[in-house]
């Protein structure tokens, strides 16, 4: 998750409380051409299946924004703040217990999720000469354990590295970010040895389908751009000579830079792998029951690929948008997220994190304008409902079908512009407990997100007029 929730909107989101309902359908002109329907999509990759996926943010990495229980009564901040409490210990075994078991994930499988994606922090493999609890990783172990039963594949994601790579609370620790200073740098790639050397095995290859390296460097400040890739082309290596499974993805986040900006080290990395060193069970089938994923063989080896997080939320401009125009901009995602050079150059790109969430706010009529408060954005009008700032148990048929709208647009970005390297090869939502539109589990329950996940509605992006 990109930014403490408390720089998007000061209202405070509320946890979902009510059932579906029917959602009315748009009615805007024709003015974009179809994309191509994939109703079963696959993309090239180590498991060869599109993706469908949730992240189980705020499990093993704590986000103060989504857990204010746990956080409840304690002055702590973020996961180096809160492991410092006296009690921290106990606190932690109860919430890794509880927060996220073996039920949640088969739930999931019923509304076609087959992936999942689950941060985790440098310190549960190495904690030494830091506050950090441990214990992280046997909750880990379990939730293999699960989604395999489930049929279902994982992406471990290192979520924080020492130092902080970005300076947020995802990382972590909030505030400065020394995550380039060499010692850092290093711990972060001993660490990866250890993932990679723990979970990269063969015995694991049927459910852990990548390991992601690092989430979300910054590019500015204290990190240089040249260097997180420079850093990426030894991390890579590192957890490619440490897996037994030479099918493993390993994945880097984009630096918040565009897929192109990383084609030479695409070139650098995906080059220098060919399909000869994959071991046989990149050929097997694996029986994960309805939701379709197959491991065969990927394109010129592609075993490096990006991971993309598609917010409308932080920028300046994203406060401008109407709902409609936050539609269009996901439309767009078809070339300007998943873009033809990165396909052109065997380059998968998939969707890390997306969210439900725009700033807006919706008028009975279902026109939107720009906002977080309903009081202030609202202008006056009776039943006009902001977002972010009205719990989703009081949202009108009119605000869920236009939060839906938006849901089955990036959906179908995703889906139905999928075909191979390059292009989206998969998606995971944030999160799957969160409060309010945050929440995959709200959105399913309360009609805003399609159950099954396939069932989104199709063609969206052709309402849209360009």
């Amino acid at each position: 998750m990109l930014l403490s929730i408390a720089t998007v909107a000061t209202a405070t989101l509320s946890l979902f409380v009510s059932h579906t309902h029917a959602l009315p359908q748009p009615s805007l002109s024709n003015g974009r051409p179809s994309l191509q329907r994939r109703d079963n999509p696959q993309a090239d990759g180590p498991r060869g299946g599109f993706l469908r996926g949730v992240n189980i943010g705020s499990w093993l990495v704590l986000e103060k924004w989504m857990v204010e229980d746990v956080f409840a009564n304690t002055d702590a901040t973020d996961q180096y703040t809160f492991d410092q409490l006296p009690d921290a210990s106990a606190r932690l075994q109860t919430h890794w217990s509880t927060y996220f078991t073996e039920p949640d994930v088969q739930q999931l499988a019923t509304y076609g999720i087959n992936a999942l994606r689950i941060p985790i922090g440098y310190w549960a493999f190495d904690n030494s000469n830091t506050p950090y609890q441990s214990g992280a990783a046997d909750y880990l172990d379990k939730a293999l354990t699960w989604a395999r039963a489930a049929g279902m594949v994982v992406w471990i994601d290192l979520h924080g590295a020492p130092g902080s790579q970005n300076g947020f609370d995802n990382s972590g620790r909030a505030g400065d970010v020394s995550w380039q200073e060499s010692p850092n740098l290093s711990q972060t790639i001993s660490v990866l040895s250890t993932i990679a050397s723990r979970y990269g095995t063969n015995a694991y290859a049927d459910v852990v389908q990548g390991i992601e390296l690092v989430n979300e460097p910054i590019s500015w400040g204290n990190n240089n751009f040249d260097v997180t890739k420079d850093w990426t082309t030894q991390a890579y290596a590192t957890v490619r000579s440490a897996a037994e499974n030479k099918g493993l993805q390993i994945i880097m986040h984009d630096a918040f830079q565009p897929a192109e900006a990383w084609l030479d080290v695409n070139a650098q990395l995906n080059s220098n792998n060919n399909n000869n060193d994959h071991n046989d069970n990149n050929h097997q089938n694996y029986n994960n029951g309805n939701n379709n994923i197959t491991k065969r063989n990927m394109p010129s080896g592609s075993t490096f690929a990006l991971d993309t997080h598609l917010y409308q939320l932080f920028t300046p401009e994203d406060s401008t948008l109407t709902q409609d125009a936050h539609i269009l901009k996901a439309c767009d995602w078809s070339r300007t997220a998943f873009q033809p050079s990165a396909r052109r150059a065997g380059l998968p790109v998939y969707a890390g994190e997306f969210t439900a969430v725009t700033n807006v706010c919706v008028n009975p009529d279902g026109s939107s304008v720009p906002g977080t408060s309903t009081a202030d954005d609202c202008e006056g009008v009776q039943g006009c409902q902001c977002i972010v700032d009205t719990p989703t148990g009081d949202w009108s048929a009119v605000t869920r079908a236009q939060v839906k709208r938006y849901v089955d647009a990036q959906l179908g970005v995703f889906e139905e512009a999928s075909g191979g390297a390059g292009a989206a090869g998969g998606y995971f939502f944030w999160s799957w407990k969160a409060p309010g539109a945050w929440g995959f589990l709200n959105g399913v329950q309360g009609g805003w997100i399609a159950n099954p996940v396939q069932d989104y509605q199709r063609d969206v992006c052709n309402f849209i007029g360009r």
